[in-house]
């Protein structure tokens, strides 16, 4: 996405049209359009001919994209997943993963990135009920795997609202739900993790359609993006109209959410209920 918005940028710079620099690379204006919004791989030899016909001749400079270029088409590490990672959702891991911020709004399970593997296991055997056993241990494996960020170095920013209803809903029974309750409350330690309950009694509020993720990155070519899922596939949203109205909704729900500083009370008094 980065080396994308930079093409788009030296192109313009250079003020040449999208029909001009698909007649450089004999490929049509959209496929140009395509590379400048990363939703298709950066050949190689179709970068340095574009670099060229842009006005950039410095050998070094030429290099130094190039080098990024091929860094960009390198499989990420959850690429040894595809067996069972669906295509849609290859592109949230990817996201989760370089952004400086995740907010998001769950209304029925414990974010994947918090859950217990006794949890995950059961959450991933209720979503896919005719999955054979070997992709359900592939899929939890895949699912562990991501929690690591959590806890890096360079751990992002994870600010959550939760409904009431997912600590209300038995998931795996009451040792699993127990256990995840626990989790939950080693999660409020860390410096890095903000957890909210929007409680019943806080009455509606403005994304009672369903849960989404806000993915927010330090380097600047990166917009905002939103993501809503469904039963069948997901859907991101980069456009400002479209990210700011989720982001709108989550502030609200914010305010109207249990302050963070209750949260570890208010999961251990339902711990205690279970």
């Amino acid at each position: 996405m980065v080396l994308g918005k930079r093409l788009q940028d030296l192109r313009e710079q250079a003020g040449i049209s999208l029909e001009e620099a698909g007649r450089a690379l004999d490929v049509t204006h959209a496929t140009i359009r395509r590379m400048e919004k990363a939703e298709v791989g950066l050949k190689i030899p179709y970068v340095e001919k574009l670099l060229v016909t842009y006005g950039i001749t410095s050998p070094e400079e030429i290099s130094g994209f190039l080098a990024l270029a091929r860094e960009a088409n390198r499989p990420g590490w959850w690429h040894s997943f595809r067996d069972v990672l669906p295509d849609w959702f290859s592109a949230f891991v990817s996201l989760e993963g370089e952004a400086a911020v995740i907010r998001a709004y769950e209304p029925a399970y414990v974010p994947g990135l918090l859950q217990t593997a006794n949890y995950a296991r059961a959450t991933l055997r209720a979503g896919l009920p005719h999955a054979a056993p070997e992709e359900i241990d592939r899929l939890l494996t895949l699912r562990t795997e991501r929690q690591a960020l959590v806890t890096r170095t360079d751990a992002p920013l994870l600010w959550i609202v939760m409904d009431e209803t997912v600590l209300r809903r038995p998931i795996g029974g009451r040792r699993v739900m127990r256990e995840q309750m626990e989790r939950l409350m080693e999660a409020t330690e860390l410096p890095n993790v903000r957890l909210q309950i929007m409680p019943f009694a806080a009455g509606p509020h403005p994304a009672m359609y369903g849960p989404f993720h806000i993915f927010r990155f330090q380097l600047n070519e990166i917009p905002d993006i939103a993501y809503a899922e469904s039963l069948v596939g997901g859907v991101y949203f980069d456009e400002r109209d479209d990210v700011s109205a989720f982001l709108e909704a989550l502030d609200r729900m914010c305010a109207q959410a249990a302050p963070a500083q209750s949260t570890k009370a208010i999961l251990d008094g339902m711990r205690k209920e279970i």
